[in-house]
């Protein structure tokens, strides 16, 4: 570590002490050089969640676009804001899991565990998110997912 009196980067770790529940670790220094006391804080640089889109591109997750899609989906239907909020909570944290070491999941799998999670909640709403998640072209592909809908009743 550069001292930040002289420059020098030869120094001793005289004490460290963990922090903030093990998030950081707190490091007192001693410059080798000039004797100068100063204190380093480490902490871990978290790999973000990012989601690969249909295009190939990538970006960080972002819980707020899950929610604005629902949002979408459940307008004027009889769905309370706690069941969205308790819906995103849950996609978010399948998200996380399934993501894994690499921590990139696609946009795809994001659609299916809302759509999943949509249809035990309200079924109009699951053929709102469902016509745009999986690009309905045309009235027949609605009418074979409302058919998909009642066969599994």
């Amino acid at each position: 570590m550069r001292c930040p009196n002289c420059g020098n980067v030869d120094d001793k770790v005289l004490e460290s002490r963990t922090l903030a529940n093990g998030d950081a670790v707190r490091r007192r220094r001693e410059c080798g050089d000039c004797g100068y006391r100063f204190t380093s804080y480490e902490r871990i640089e978290e790999k973000p969640l990012m989601v690969v889109k249909r295009d190939g591109r990538r970006e960080p997750f972002d819980r707020n676009k899950i929610e604005a899609g629902l949002e979408r989906a459940i307008q004027k239907r009889p769905v309370s804001r706690m069941d969205i909020e308790q819906l995103v909570n849950e996609i978010e944290d399948k998200t996380a899991i399934s993501a894994g070491l690499d921590r990139e999941t696609s946009t795809n799998l994001i659609g299916e565990m809302a759509l999943e999670k949509l249809e035990q909640l309200d079924k109009v709403a699951y053929i709102r998110f469902a016509s745009v998640c999986r690009r309905f072209e045309n009235l027949d592909e609605f009418i074979q997912e409302i058919k998909k809908l009642g066969r599994k009743k």
